[in-house]
């Protein structure tokens, strides 16, 4: 029985692009935190752009018009701090100190009965300590908000890297396709461009999408248990608005607290008043709001948004959340090019045979 042997040669050019490559990934690794930092300032380029287009249409100068829109995104980042979360804070800590109320009323253990199960839930939470660290939040962004906003970003020197780079970006014309060719071989340059201006316009949709339906339905829900007087409207609402990005189970999952609080404190009636209230609200949200905003809105599918946004949060908290679904587009057009071209050598193939 004869014996084959094979011989592997590896040569100088494949040992040299091993070694530049695991160079490469370790200075990645090391430089994970501005490589963050240039993505992020990608992604809030690329945000802009429609805006900075709508202005480019009506005879403002392209600078300007960034100016505009980056005063815009402050003054609505300042509003959301003091009129948003710091009354979702201080309702939120509201909520943690009447949950052992809540939970152990009367009117609780005789209809769900023994509560020994809301009690331990009560001790291991150890509300006392998350109120405190809450009043401790909502004085820090009174006193602070500037500092809160950017240690959201990863500290000061990082928010302003990003605020400056996406200027840039920004006000340069096509500059994040610059920027791409820039860091990009010339063979693959115009595929990564073209790459991820469809991205672009995939997240762009997926986000449009998103914030309409959540603030249409956070406000509807707001207002109607303002009119019940349920308490803790706000935070619930603000429930509602994000369980929206949970396709067809998120609806339910925000009206549970609602319906339970409103057991507790207006009794059965009440309960039932705000399960209809939900209901209202998610009949309209399939027949109106569905078909005229988000079925006419091609982005990311809602379950790979969800798989995204929890692992972007895990790995880099709320910078991994930004950056979370640009990835995830840019990942599936990747993919999706991939499979054409899959597809269409295998038709060049039987082409060929034939």
């Amino acid at each position: 029985m004869e014996t084959r042997e094979q011989n592997i040669t590896i040569s100088i050019g494949t040992i040299t692009k091993s070694i530049v490559i695991v160079l490469l990934f370790a200075a990645l690794f090391i430089l994970r935190d501005l490589v963050l930092v240039l993505l992020v300032s990608i992604v809030v380029a690329s945000a802009v752009e429609p805006g900075t287009q709508w202005f480019i249409q009506r005879k403002v100068p392209r600078i300007f018009a960034v100016i505009l829109i980056y005063l815009f995104i402050g003054v609505a980042l300042a509003s959301t701090v003091f009129f948003l979360l710091i009354p979702l804070l201080s309702e939120s800590s509201d909520f943690l100190r009447n949950f052992p109320i809540y939970f152990n009323a009367n009117i609780v253990s005789d209809t769900i009965g023994d509560t020994g199960f809301v009690a331990g839930l009560t001790n291991s939470l150890n509300i006392e300590e998350v109120i405190m660290h809450i009043n401790s939040a909502i004085a820090t962004i009174s006193t602070n908000a500037f500092g809160t906003v950017t240690a959201f970003f990863g500290g000061l020197l990082s928010f302003f890297l990003m605020a400056i780079l996406s200027f840039y970006l920004a006000v340069e014309e096509d500059g994040v396709g610059k920027f791409l060719k820039a860091i990009t071989t010339i063979k693959h340059e115009a595929y990564v461009v073209d790459l991820w201006k469809r991205s672009q316009r995939k997240i762009g949709l997926w986000m449009q999408g998103q914030l309409v339906l959540a603030i249409i339905i956070g406000m509807l829900v707001y207002l109607g248990l303002l009119i019940i007087n349920v308490p803790n409207a706000l935070l619930l609402a603000a429930l509602a608005a994000a369980f929206e990005i949970i396709p067809l189970f998120g609806p339910i999952i925000a009206s549970i607290p609602a319906v339970m609080i409103a057991f507790v404190s207006g009794g059965f009636p009440m309960a039932l008043v705000v399960i209809g209230l939900y209901l209202i609200v998610h009949q309209f949200e399939n027949q109106l709001i569905y078909p005229l905003v988000v079925k006419k809105v091609v982005g990311v599918s809602p379950i790979v948004s969800i798989i995204a946004l929890a692992a972007g949060w895990q790995l880099a908290g709320f910078v991994g959340l930004i950056l979370s679904v640009p990835i995830a587009a840019v990942i599936i057009e990747f993919f999706d090019d991939f499979e054409k071209n899959k597809i269409e050598s295998l038709e060049r193939m039987n082409a060929s045979t034939q």
